[in-house]
């Protein structure tokens, strides 16, 4: 592979890493996403974006410098921000989740909502950056003239490059692009107001742009380097786990998404109801099939902060519950039943304002209960999900942050019946993201994944207690939000 800086843009955290041509990361950091607070909700800071990356850079040392050959920008898919001709913005840079736009989806009617789900493979929502991008034109006024709608990694590559353009996963997010033409659809866009003309150019994440001269020298890089947008994070996972037709990817960060590849466009009514994601991958080659779970790693740190508990001691904490559960010593009658919709509900009712809730505590329920509760919860919520998409995985390959955390996994296995396979490597999407840049394809193994096994009498414990607890689960479910 090529000598690469992956940028990985996440949700709490900014990844960065120069991987060698064996795609070891030889120097990596990671730091909290900066992000600010305006008038309407979250946006980032793009200034301390950009000296974050820059002073990444400028700390390599020289010889390391001269050896980058390519920089691949991954990260969240629905973030955006309208970009004028000279990079500057006519917007705010506006958080995947940031709910700003969604008063101008309040309009669309029902066969509105399926006429844009049969187009774009996406269910109306404000998450997605259409409602974004009518808001921004709406706020801009005359000032967004000449305006492009960039994702957060398209205009990191923009600044580097001085082009703007989108990629094909990530253009899959924004409620716009037609994915029988792989094309930007005026029909879906009008209904907002919208013209594609603030839609840029689309390229596959193999087609880098070399990065401007000027650029390069203040870095302390060679003339050659070349800037891809390798993709949405999820999807640039894939290519970091090899994956195949007929597997699941279980892609865990702040939030946990499942994802599976197929031959076409997934867009009937029961993927409408379900509100399952379609959209185009970042190869070119496949279609994607993705449902996305609000409450993933993050739930580390609500536990931390629910519990007054700091990482090491959860963390601990979880090791010993795993212990106790494979050896069979957690009464699950004396587990609370948590739902973990602590930053709102899945597909199908994909409703941001949805809280989690928990029943069955009493007066000698401990802290431990409630954090085995809490990771039982999250496991169910995944076999929810999973089953809005009937499909029977051959393979689940597990890839993020759940790799550290053997009683979310093993939970996992357990309730679903079905062994796990988990990548040792942390940084399994910025592989990705050299391998796209490189134009080369991976290989599972090279993650050294380890197999979770299931047991078959957990799995048959945990089907009579969820058999059980399916009423109140059903109920804690339908509470309003």
């Amino acid at each position: 592979m090529l000598t690469t800086i992956a940028v990985d843009v996440g949700t709490t955290s900014v990844k960065l890493g120069l991987f060698d041509p064996e795609g070891v990361a030889t120097v990596s950091t990671s730091q909290p996403t900066p992000t600010v607070r305006d008038a309407d909700g979250e946006v980032y800071d793009l200034d301390a974006m950009a000296t974050m990356i820059g002073d990444f850079i400028h700390g390599l040392d020289a010889d390391q410098r001269a050896a980058v050959e390519r920089v691949a920008i991954t990260g969240v898919g629905e973030s955006g921000g309208l970009v004028l001709p000279d990079i500057s913005l006519a917007s705010p840079m506006i958080l995947w989740h940031d709910q700003r736009g969604l008063p101008l989806l309040a309009g669309l009617d029902a066969m509105d909502r399926t006429r844009a789900y049969r187009t774009t493979g996406l269910p109306v929502s404000g998450n997605y950056g259409l409602s974004k991008i009518a808001w921004a034109l709406r706020a801009a006024g005359p000032a967004a003239r000449g305006a492009q709608w960039l994702n957060i990694a398209e205009y990191i590559a923009a600044r580097l490059t001085g082009v703007r353009w989108s990629e094909y996963s990530l253009a899959s997010r924004t409620l716009a692009l037609d994915l029988a033409t792989a094309s930007w659809s005026q029909d879906v866009a009008g209904l907002l107001g919208v013209h594609v003309e603030v839609l840029p150019e689309l390229r596959r994440a193999g087609d880098g742009v070399p990065m401007r001269p000027a650029c390069a020298r203040g870095f302390g890089l060679g003339p050659g380097v070349m800037v891809h947008v390798a993709g949405h994070d999820h999807m640039v996972g894939a290519v970091g786990a090899e994956l195949a037709h007929g597997e699941l990817l279980n892609s865990t960060g702040t939030t946990e998404g499942l994802l599976f590849l197929r031959d076409e466009p997934t867009v009937d009514e029961h993927a409408e109801r379900s509100k399952l994601a379609n959209g185009i991958g970042v190869t070119g080659d496949d279609f994607t099939l993705f449902a996305s779970i609000p409450t993933g790693g993050s739930a580390f740190a609500t536990l931390q902060s629910m519990l007054g508990m700091d990482a090491t001691s959860l963390a601990a904490l979880c090791d010993e519950l795993h212990a106790e559960w494979v050896a069979g010593r957690i009464d699950l009658d004396r587990v609370p039943l948590v739902l973990p919709q602590f930053r709102g509900s899945p597909s199908p009712a994909k409703n941001p304002r949805a809280r989690g809730a928990i029943a069955g505590l009493s007066t000698d329920t401990t802290r431990a209960e409630l954090v085995f509760g809490a990771f039982l919860g999250m496991a169910w919520q995944f076999a929810d999900v999973l089953e809005l998409f009937r499909i029977q995985p051959d393979r689940v390959k597990v890839i993020g942050p759940a790799s550290r955390n053997p009683l979310w996994l093993q939970l996992k296995a357990d309730l679903l019946g079905v062994p796990l396979s988990v990548s040792s490597h942390h940084e399994v999407v910025s592989r990705g993201a050299q391998l796209l840049a490189s134009g080369e394809t991976g290989a599972w193994d090279d993650c050294d994944p380890v197999d979770v096994p299931a047991d078959a009498a957990r799995h048959a414990a945990l089907t009579a207690w969820a058999d059980a607890a399916r009423p109140v689960w059903e109920h804690l479910k339908a509470l309003p939000a």
